[in-house]
């Protein structure tokens, strides 16, 4: 370890970075001393324009100030400004416009250097493996920049070449966001407490791998593999024969850039279906494949022919657990459906809450604050409403951010954010929790079945409003079709596996009193092609024997009401 330098760190290892400075203060204490002259500057600046009352006249000025500020700071800043490019309800309008130039129109490095590198880093020439190379880069990011070229066998391509010396800087950075985060947990208003450190570690994990192009190579087939049977989600092909750690060659996509509304709209695309791919694929990621794009920013999304979406740059992923996912449902629909007790125990299986934690004082709490936030209806919802109510609960309760949800929390805050550029009232919600609906009325998966019946039934009891509520909200996605979900369901409550929701229903029905002719007739309609009264009698008959002979006494009238319903529908198939 002690001939380890910053540029031969493959992984991020915080102790290992930590023995390198601790001998070499000067090395960092002189790049936080830059920061911070950095950053006071430019305060001292808006301060001034205060004082001269030159606030309006100097706006413009002062968001190329911070720009070219995070620009000189390098890529761990430069990422900080990229995320806040997405926050038009944070940022005012002027500075957004520059922080957007951040995503994709860096300063690049110098070109020779960079066809050094490639043909270094492939152990060939250009001239042999491309038969065109744009002369300039095309954009700049944070890590690399991109050339336009075509390989000598005629696909056209993108060329992705990394920044020099790229290491050395990001380990230095988060050295010092560690060291910060640990001397600054015990005074920051929220209560992080000791998991900022681990928030600093899981950033630091995921640069890490983001300066590596094979992993990130990886990721992209990972990530089409995911949504290769939906034709509304691009994802570039690689080509691994002219592909290296630090040089990665992709397919070019022709589109245009999420913010970019005027030219979506020109071409002839809708800016709100691409909206709509945009939350679905992105809920898709967390709940179905929990494989998730960490940095959806407007430079890595593009809406393209044929309305459909295509994302880039792969770098920075994160996996999620089965049980996780789950949860993650489980806690959207507690959310939704306002059971504040079930959401706080979801809160405990996700880390938020310490599992000995004592959540009864929770509970109103989470009402209180969670419950305004929603409002009386739930196309109110909006993630950063969520976030900012949910912050008035970190001062009083012993709540955390897991580490692994720093990714995730940044991924949906930039996801909205894309959407409310293209949509100043644009309502998560109205996007997401159809499609959540749609998930658990249609899941064909044990687990998603279990998280239907999680929501169905509460105390032992069937919820028949919460079964409406879900049908209602599912009708708004037009993927919805009540239908085959209908038939999906009639064949699990017939199944073996059905067997539980089959009682439940039965004393649902004989207890509430609920199935009415004229609904017994409307279910008919869904279901008769495919279960005539003969098998519907049979079915009947079956279920009947499972229960006691009050049971059946109670529940013959609604079972004789819908044999008829049939049988005046179909008299000829008695």
């Amino acid at each position: 370890m002690g001939q380890y330098q910053p540029a031969q760190l493959k992984q991020y290892n915080p102790d290992t970075i930590t023995r390198y400075y601790r001998y070499r203060p000067w090395l960092a204490w002189g790049r936080l001393l830059k920061i911070i002259f950095s950053f006071a500057g430019f305060i001292l600046s808006l301060k001034w324009d205060e004082w001269q009352n030159q606030v309006e006249q100097n706006q413009g000025k002062r968001a190329i100030q911070l720009r070219q500020l995070l620009t000189r700071l390098g890529p761990t800043f430069i990422k900080v400004g990229q995320a806040l490019s997405t926050r038009p309800d944070l940022i005012r309008k002027d500075f957004l416009e520059e922080l957007v130039k951040l995503q994709d129109q860096l300063p690049p490095f110098d070109n020779d250097l960079a066809r050094h590198i490639i043909e270094t880093e492939l152990d060939r020439s250009i001239d042999e493996i491309f038969s065109e190379l744009s002369p300039q880069p095309v954009a700049a990011a944070s890590l690399g920049q991109v050339y336009k070229g075509r390989l000598i066998s005629g696909e056209e391509v993108a060329v992705k070449v990394q920044r020099p010396h790229l290491r050395p800087v990001i380990t230095k950075d988060l050295y010092l966001m560690r060291w910060a985060a640990t001397w600054l947990s015990p005074w920051l208003p929220l209560n992080l407490g000791h998991d900022l450190t681990l928030i600093v570690d899981e950033f630091g994990t995921k640069l890490f791998e983001e300066v590596d192009y094979i992993n990130e190579g990886r990721n992209a087939e990972k990530f089409a593999s995911n949504f290769r049977d939906d034709p509304h989600v691009k994802v570039p092909s690689i080509y691994w024969l002219y592909s290296s750690t630090r040089v990665l060659t992709l397919e070019w996509i022709n589109g245009f850039k999420l913010t970019d509304t005027e030219s979506i709209r020109q071409a002839g695309l809708d800016p709100e279906s691409i909206i709509q791919i945009g939350v679905t694929s992105g809920l898709q990621q967390l709940l179905e494949y929990g494989f998730f794009h960490a940095d959806p920013h407007p430079g890595n999304l593009f809406a393209i022919g044929q309305g459909s979406m295509a994302y880039i740059d792969f770098g920075m992923m994160d996996q999620l657990e089965e049980s996780t996912k789950e949860t993650l449902v489980d806690a959207l629909v507690h959310l939704v459906n306002k059971d504040y007790a079930d959401l706080a125990e979801d809160f405990v299986r996700l880390g938020f809450l310490a599992p000995q934690t004592n959540i009864a004082p929770i509970v109103p709490a989470l009402e209180a604050v969670l419950g305004n936030a929603i409002g009386k209806n739930v196309g109110d919802f909006n993630f950063k409403t969520i976030t900012d109510e949910f912050s008035e609960l970190m001062y009083e309760y012993p709540f955390r951010v897991p580490a692994k949800f720093a990714l995730i929390i940044r991924s949906l805050v930039t996801q909205e954010g894309i959407a409310l550029s293209l949509n100043p009232d644009f309502k998560i919600v109205e996007v997401g929790y159809p499609y959540i609906a749609r998930r658990l009325l249609t899941g064909e998966s044990p687990a998603l079945r279990r998280r239907l019946l999680n929501v169905l039934f509460k105390d032992g009891k069937f919820q028949w409003q919460r079964l409406e509520n879900l049908i209602s909200i599912a009708r708004s996605d037009q993927q919805f079709d009540v239908v085959p979900t209908a038939k999906m369901g009639l064949q699990y409550l017939l199944s073996e596996e059905g067997r539980f929701l089959r009682r439940q229903l039965v004393l649902a029905i004989t207890e509430d009193d609920r199935l009415h002719t004229d609904e017994v007739q409307r279910l008919w309609e869904l279901v008769k092609d495919d279960l005539p009264p003969n098998r519907l009698l049979n079915v009947a008959v079956g279920i009947l024997t499972e229960f006691s002979r009050e049971s059946v006494a109670a529940i013959l009238p609604k079972a004789t009401s819908f044999i008829s319903v049939a049988n005046n529908q179909t008299p000829n198939q008695n």
